[in-house]
């Protein structure tokens, strides 16, 4: 089973920057894609990027776009995301995800929080 742990979390100005890694382990499937997503308290889980393990290929949120950057190190099994320019509306808790099918995310992290000040 695939397992998916987060790191790299915490507090930061507005204007910042911040890294999230999310280091996959185990699992006996092939994962397609991997994503973030985020939740603040009383609001869906939202979007924020994706990427496809094999091609490369990239999706954004239209409110992260040109700020965060979703990248993958195959040797490593890793996926990151590197947020600049943070904005307090970015505070999250902020999970990684995998998906081992064509549609839907199926496997998730425990979730990091990123809190970003004014």
């Amino acid at each position: 089973q695939v397992q998916l742990v987060e790191s790299g979390g915490g507090l930061v100005q507005a204007g910042g920057s911040l890294r999230l890694s999310c280091a996959v382990s185990g699992g006996t499937f092939r994962w397609i894609s991997m994503g973030w997503f985020r939740q603040s308290p009383g609001k869906e889980r939202e979007f924020v990027a994706g990427i496809h393990w094999t091609s490369g290929t990239t999706t954004y949120a239209d409110s992260v776009k040109g700020r965060f950057t979703i990248s993958r190190d195959n040797a490593k099994n890793t996926v990151y995301l590197q947020m600049n320019s943070l904005k307090p509306e970015d505070t999250a808790v902020y999970y990684c995800a995998a998906k081992t099918n064509p549609f839907k995310y199926n496997y998730w992290g425990q979730g990091t929080q990123v809190t970003v000040s004014s």
